[in-house]
């Protein structure tokens, strides 16, 4: 199916360890991949039910977090609305995931949603308070970039690689560790 807008949405919160591995990967896509018109990517971080926007106005939306599926450090899972909403006992164990199949069903209860495809990996640790990923769960960075670059494609997206040095994710985890104020765009606008 063609899909006119696609949001890319990486949710959980960087200050659990594992829990930020969402928001590591969408801005590892956004540092190493072309810009696509089609596609808007989101760090939602922990902003839950203020994303139900894209749920309603966007064709497709794609969310990348940990799950609590069952299965060593790593394992991925790929499911769709319909496949989350079955096994809604199986997927509420985090916040992350009760937020989510709760935007789904109110949404369904409107009729007025995109495709959702939730695609989780177990991580290590998302219990201790530390700004960082475990070695763990680090080193399965790259098959959740692989299964998320294959759903875009699925989707009708393909991401071009830019053509500079990978910018990677133990790089990406500092900088949310220790953002400069120089990180940001221009604050004059706010003063």
């Amino acid at each position: 199916m063609a899909y006119e807008k696609i949001a890319l949405i990486g949710i959980g919160n960087i200050m659990f360890h594992d829990e930020g591995l969402g928001a590591y990967l969408v801005k590892y896509i956004e540092e190493n991949y072309e810009v696509h018109p089609k596609l808007t990517i989101v760090e939602g971080g922990t902003l839950g039910f203020t994303l139900m926007t894209y749920y309603q106005e966007y064709d497709k939306v794609i969310i990348v977090g940990t799950g609590s599926k069952v299965g060593p450090v790593g394992t991925i899972s790929s499911e769709n609305s319909e496949q989350v909403m079955a096994n809604e006992s199986a997927t509420r164990k985090t916040a992350n995931e009760v937020e989510i199949t709760m935007m789904i069903e109110i949404c369904s209860f409107h009729e007025e949603m995109g495709e959702v495809q939730l695609i989780t990996m177990v991580p290590h640790d998302i219990i201790d308070v530390k700004n960082a990923m475990t070695p763990e769960a680090l080193v399965c960075m790259p098959k959740l970039v692989e299964e998320t670059l294959n759903e875009l494609k699925n989707s009708g997206i393909i991401l071009t690689r830019k053509n500079v040095d990978e910018v990677s994710f133990t790089s990406i985890i500092e900088a949310y560790a220790n953002p400069k104020i120089a990180d940001f765009t221009d604050m004059s606008k706010f003063v």
